[in-house]
């Protein structure tokens, strides 16, 4: 059983006290490094709720991409050396798919805020009427 809270929810009230109670009354440098750490938090805190699924579909990708199995680490550094040598490269089969994937993924924890990534996970809109 899992105590409450949870160490995303910790972060997540250490980030907004930070940001809402202790930067407003720092000024200068000092109210820089506030937020600076606040949005540290929130990276940590996203990293833990989205990369365990993130690195299972990655590794699920790599595994299918290369013909392999092995750890995330070993399966990327193989990747990047197929594609050192040219055996991988934008025509292979999967190749953009998966960067491209990684890509999404390591925005979502990353800078979520960011317009093109909120744009491109935006619902699509339904046709009304069709």
């Amino acid at each position: 059983m899992h105590d409450q809270p949870t160490a995303a929810e910790l972060l997540e009230v250490v980030a907004e006290f930070i940001r809402d109670e202790a930067a407003p009354q720092l000024s200068g440098h000092a109210a820089f490094t506030a937020r600076v750490a606040a949005n540290a938090l929130d990276i940590v805190r996203r990293e833990l709720e989205l990369s365990p699924a993130a690195d299972a579909r990655e590794h699920e990708r790599l595994c299918s991409l290369l013909g392999e199995t092995g750890d995330l680490e070993t399966l990327n550094r193989r990747l990047c050396e197929r594609i050192a040598r040219g055996e991988l490269g934008l025509r292979s089969p999967g190749l953009v798919e998966h960067l491209w994937s990684v890509t999404l993924a390591k925005l979502a924890v990353d800078q979520p805020g960011y317009s093109t990534y909120r744009r491109l996970m935006a619902p699509s809109p339904t046709k009304e009427g069709a």
